[in-house]
């Protein structure tokens, strides 16, 4: 046998052997259907663990937010009364003074709603009276925190 014929014989070999697997390949393409309800099925299982853990995270996160937030306002308030003497009489009083840029929004009801305590008024002297004013914020959502208080008592 000489050397152009064993070449012949090997590539009649590899074409013949290719298209054997380009059949089988071809029969074996695609998904059945039991494969793809059984991958579904475990996308959903996967799905139903993560989207209550992602809206309890959610949850907390906002919940530190608000904490954040009434640190601050309660913190500027404070500022406000040591430096001019006197409580702020609104929240817009803050912003005007400078010492807020503006009123932060409440995560819980995604507005700058705030419930203000006001001081009572007091007459400091006959020619001096106190206006009262505020002494303290709350959140406006009467929704229930995860750990079991209202968020407007915080």
């Amino acid at each position: 046998m000489n050397l152009l014929s064993s070449r012949s014989v090997l590539s009649n070999f590899r074409v013949a052997h290719g298209r054997a697997q380009n059949r089988g390949f071809r029969l074996s393409r695609g998904f059945t259907l039991l494969e793809l309800m059984i991958v579904i099925s475990m996308l959903l299982i996967l799905i139903s663990i993560a989207v209550p853990q992602y809206q309890t995270n959610l949850r907390k996160a906002r919940e530190s937010v608000l904490r954040q937030n009434l640190f601050t306002l309660r913190s500027v308030i404070s500022q406000y009364t040591l430096d001019k003497q006197k409580a702020p009489q609104s929240l817009d009083d803050l912003v005007q003074a400078g010492y807020l840029k503006i009123i932060p929004r409440d995560p819980v009801t995604n507005q700058a709603n705030w419930n203000v305590e006001e001081q009572e008024s007091t007459i400091m002297s006959p020619d001096e009276q106190d206006q009262g004013g505020i002494d303290d914020v709350h959140s406006a959502s009467t929704a229930i925190s995860t750990d079991g208080t209202a968020y407007n008592t915080w």
